[in-house]
């Protein structure tokens, strides 16, 4: 970087101890140097260094009380990034290892992925560092009206609407719900993932898994390439990659491996839908309950070796970072010639310049997983009218925005220079529409 190499400089000084923050900003900024040096205007306006600096930071206590009487505090995190085209859109993430730094990351991701969408949404993110894992649905509930009672002063359908992401399902989205409804009396569409007899959208839960086949699908048919016939891995367990299975399916592929943080099943005669939905949604358990149904499939401790299973395409699902440079090269030399990240920046930098110098087909997080939050800002509008599509309408309308996503980041890529770098393309597609509403809108924002 020459332009924007002060702005990351500021970046890493202004946010010690963020390295996801900092590895975001950094893949995202190295991508926009051309759009520097064709834009002069943005750089004269503050638009690279606003950008890269959230709106708004919240953080808070969360006090709750377990089944026992005992009094527990977690930590809550609210981080509204950019509100240049809309209100503050992103998911929120209950896990141990949630951090200002994960929360900043994904808020800046999810700028560029809700501005890719081409529905006028702004980016943000939130969670806490509490584990729903082994909690009762009263604790849980407990958890999660504290957690609104802070987080409700913040937010509005209007101003912020959160949705669920890692721990964060239909369970704790209902118990947030109901507290907003509690301290507001008002029932609007203030938050997304809602059930479908109070506001949710048909297609929600499938969206992410499904939106992430469709792009890697038209993506690949653009180099010859398909599901049909190819042999898959996936990672993870939870809703992205189930949906993702599911779809890949249908679309003709064989499925052979998920994981979850203790290890991965293969099953050469290819995933058993049905009782991997039984094992995570119904009785919430660990993947390598699959193997007592399914005796021929094999359970491996440990997660990273899924990517030593010889495909024809991989679905990282899971969680940031779980590809590095010897994943990377693992997949290439196994004949790898398609990788779509369905997690958020589940590939290391290294990882990703492995995938372009070895010209597989890669589908980048914040273009190929945008189908969750294109459909949540689907069920927003649904809420605004006061009216439901059917499952057909929504995943008809996810489609058609995610073949849009791969067509606007495929033709930025090639505008600037380097025509099957989708990285670059997505992030120079998605950055396009934000700064030019920032430059519009003066240095308020």
């Amino acid at each position: 970087m020459k332009i924007l190499q002060s702005v990351m400089d500021q970046v890493i000084k202004r946010n010690p101890n963020e390295p996801e923050f900092h590895q975001a900003v950094k893949e995202v900024l190295e991508s926009l140097e051309p759009v520097a040096e064709r834009h002069p205007e943005w750089v004269s306006a503050g638009i690279f260094d606003r950008i890269v600096e959230p709106e708004r930071q919240i953080i808070f206590r969360v006090p709750w009380v377990d089944d026992n009487g005992k009094v527990h505090v977690n930590r809550g995190f609210r981080v509204q990034f950019n509100s240049a085209i809309g209100p503050y859109k992103g998911g929120l993430r209950f896990h141990p290892s949630v951090n200002l730094g994960i929360i900043k990351f994904l808020g800046f991701e999810q700028i560029f992925k809700n501005s890719l969408t081409g529905l006028p949404i702004g980016g943000g993110k939130g969670g806490s560092d509490f584990d729903p894992k082994g909690k009762s649905d009263a604790e849980v509930m407990r958890f999660c009206q504290s957690f609104m009672t802070e987080l409700s002063r913040h937010i509005g359908p209007d101003t912020d609407v959160p949705a669920g992401d890692i721990g964060v399902g239909g369970r704790e989205i209902g118990y947030m719900y109901g507290q907003y409804k509690r301290l507001n009396n008002d029932f609007t569409g203030v938050l997304t993932g809602k059930g479908l007899t109070w506001g949710g959208s048909l297609a929600r839960t499938e969206a992410t898994g499904y939106g992430l086949c469709y792009f890697m699908d038209e993506a690949m048919k653009a180099k010859g390439k398909s599901f049909r016939g190819s042999t898959v891995i996936i990672s993870g367990s939870g809703n992205v990659a189930i949906y993702a299975t599911e779809k890949a399916q249908q679309l003709g592929a064989n499925v052979v491996a998920l994981s979850d943080s203790n290890g991965y099943i293969y099953d050469p005669e290819g995933i058993k839908l049905d009782t991997v939905k039984r094992i995570k949604e119904v009785e919430r358990k660990r993947i390598s309950e699959y193997i007592k149904y399914h005796p021929n499939a094999t359970y491996t401790e440990g997660c990273s070796g899924i990517w030593t299973i010889k495909c024809d395409i991989a679905l990282p699902c899971a969680t940031q970072n779980e590809i590095d440079e010897k994943s990377a090269r693992i997949l290439v030399e196994n004949g790898c010639f398609a990788v779509g990240e369905g997690a958020n920046m589940p590939s290391t930098p290294e990882a990703i310049n492995v995938f372009l110098e070895n010209k597989l087909i890669f589908g980048p997080a914040k273009a190929a997983n945008a189908g969750g939050v294109a459909t949540s800002a689907l069920e927003m509008s649904q809420n605004s009218m006061r009216y439901s599509w059917t499952f057909e309408e929504v995943d008809a309308k996810l489609k058609n925005i995610m073949i849009n996503i791969y067509k606007s980041a495929s033709s930025a890529a090639k505008e600037y220079g380097d025509e099957d770098n989708l990285v670059m393309g997505a992030n120079i597609a998605g950055f396009l529409k934000v700064a030019n509403a920032m430059y519009a809108q003066g240095i308020a924002y």
